[in-house]
């Protein structure tokens, strides 16, 4: 985030709401498959399921033809997939669009680090990528380096993901004119589609449809999510990059569209609805940290004073900062390092006694920089960025919109709302060369907040006990509806 230059001024009152908040975990479960878990909520219409996603037990072995094949676990993953999707949009593409899916001409696999041969002109000796090439009719993938890296990151979901994407660019390149693609689409556009085309096969495959693989909603899913925020453009790149493949917040949402709706509503994907939801912007000159503030008693005060100025007609007063508490509430209650405390509920005044309990030194840690070098080398990332830990601490205000409007804290639909209620105030702040914001929004916010909100422990969009809403998917979308749809949007989720 960015502040406008002006003097930090304190505050020991603050406005009204309270938010008892923790790191919490995301509970795993399955549909209508006897012996699986099943919890409370939905992931696009269907059950929130948990079990181990990736090949299922029975899936038979790959009879697809790829050249170069091993017979290792990854390329079988790799293989599976190809033949899956494959199969997938066979079927597909005749209900959908009246045309027939021609399989691709060729498929390979190599390794980056061993092979030295050509494809589509180009060598694949440190060629760390998957791609298809429509001059060649080819999909390739790196077995050496790219796919074991997934696949210790997200497990077989992240190759299925990445694979399911470059078939989305072969039903563009079948489709043609009827994908609104041409010569001068410019390449997020594209990209998008592809997601969504993924997104359309996921959701095949989280209904029982594949005899490959098996997903589910909670876990499963947020693996796919998570493998599409690894693959995205950094803070400060333009959509109009050649390039481009989007935000995380773009990727997310162009495969929430496809899992939700049918693959027509992926080819409504155009530079204009691109355009209309962007947040890729260059960093303003004012935005001399390039995003990242850190985080301290001031920037927390910074961050309450906006969130007055989104919400201040609801909330009637700010609720008390404990900062030497470890981010407890006041009777030991709470979910520490960040908590929502209600208080005693309306006093003889008709205010609330309400407090948010932050432990800012801990928490300092998850706001630093992400670090994207660590992610591609596959060590483990500490900073989430400031926005990670700003949405957090809006979700717990948001707590007090609610406990304004006499809401229930304690239901899913609480942390749902709050979600949502973040996503209203980033679309608030969202004014990147505006000078009266307190705080605004930077390249890559909206990405922390998701990358927070795929962790198990996710504090973001949980209740204020530190109960999770189940599964990423829904939380992620709650975000975004409150970003696109305003306050009101909010007023609508879960009821």
């Amino acid at each position: 985030m960015t502040t406008r230059h002006r003097p930090v001024r304190r505050r020991t009152a603050l406005l009204a709401m309270a938010s008892t908040v923790a790191l919490v975990i995301s509970a795993c479960g399955d549909g209508p498959t006897p012996g699986r878990a099943v919890t409370e909520g939905d992931i696009g219409g269907l059950p929130v399921s948990h079990f181990d996603s990736g090949l299922a037990d029975t899936a038979p072995d790959p009879t697809i033809e790829v050249d170069n094949v091993t017979g290792g676990p990854i390329d079988t993953v790799a293989s599976s997939a190809a033949q899956d999707v494959e199969r997938y949009w066979h079927a597909s593409l005749p209900d959908q669009f009246g045309t027939t899916f021609e399989p691709v001409e060729r498929l390979v696999s190599y390794d980056s680090g061993a092979d030295d041969f050509r494809i589509c002109g180009a060598s694949v000796q440190g060629l760390v990528n998957a791609f298809y090439c429509p001059g060649e009719d080819t999909v390739g993938w790196d077995r050496g380096a790219l796919f074991p890296l997934l696949d210790d990151q997200f497990g077989p979901i992240g190759v299925l993901t990445v694979l399911a994407h470059e078939y989305g660019h072969v039903v563009q390149h079948r489709l043609g004119e009827l994908a609104g693609i041409s010569a001068v689409t410019p390449t997020i556009v594209k990209e998008l589609q592809a997601d969504c085309f993924t997104g359309n096969y996921f959701r095949r495959v989280a209904e029982g449809g594949s005899e490959f693989f098996e997903v589910s909603t909670s876990e499963g899913i947020n693996q796919a999510l998570s493998a599409l925020h690894f693959v995205r453009d950094a803070p400060g790149d333009l959509r109009h990059d050649i390039d481009a493949h989007g935000t995380a917040f773009d990727r997310t949402y162009a495969f929430q569209v496809g899992f939700e709706q049918d693959p027509g509503a992926c080819v409504e994907i155009d530079e204009q609805a691109v355009d209309e939801r962007t947040t890729q912007y260059t960093f303003s000159d004012q935005d001399t940290r390039e995003g990242d503030l850190p985080l301290t008693e001031d920037t927390v005060e910074l961050a309450l004073d906006s969130l007055d100025a989104a919400f201040g007609d609801i909330v009637a007063e700010r609720p008390e900062v404990l900062t030497g508490s470890g981010g407890t509430c006041p009777d030991g209650t709470g979910t520490p390092p960040m908590s929502y405390c209600p208080g005693d509920g309306t006093d003889a005044s008709g205010t609330v006694d309400a407090a948010i309990a932050i432990d800012i030194d801990e928490l300092a840690t998850l706001a630093e920089p992400i670090d994207q070098r660590a992610e591609w080398e596959g060590r483990e990332v500490e900073g989430y960025g400031d926005f990670a830990v700003f949405a957090a601490l809006a979700s717990r205000y948001a707590m007090g919109v609610q406990q304004a409007a006499d809401v229930p804290l304690d239901e899913l639909g609480a942390g749902l709302r709050a979600a949502c209620y973040v996503g209203a105030w980033a679309n608030f702040a969202n004014e990147p060369r505006a000078r009266d914001r307190i705080l605004r929004l930077s390249p890559g916010d909206l990405d922390e907040a998701i990358l927070e909100m795929l962790r198990q422990d996710s504090l973001i969009a949980s209740t204020v006990d530190g109960i999770p809403v189940p599964g990423g998917f829904a939380r992620v979308e709650a975000l975004r509806t409150g970003f696109v749809d305003g306050r009101q949007g909010c007023r609508d989720t879960a009821g």
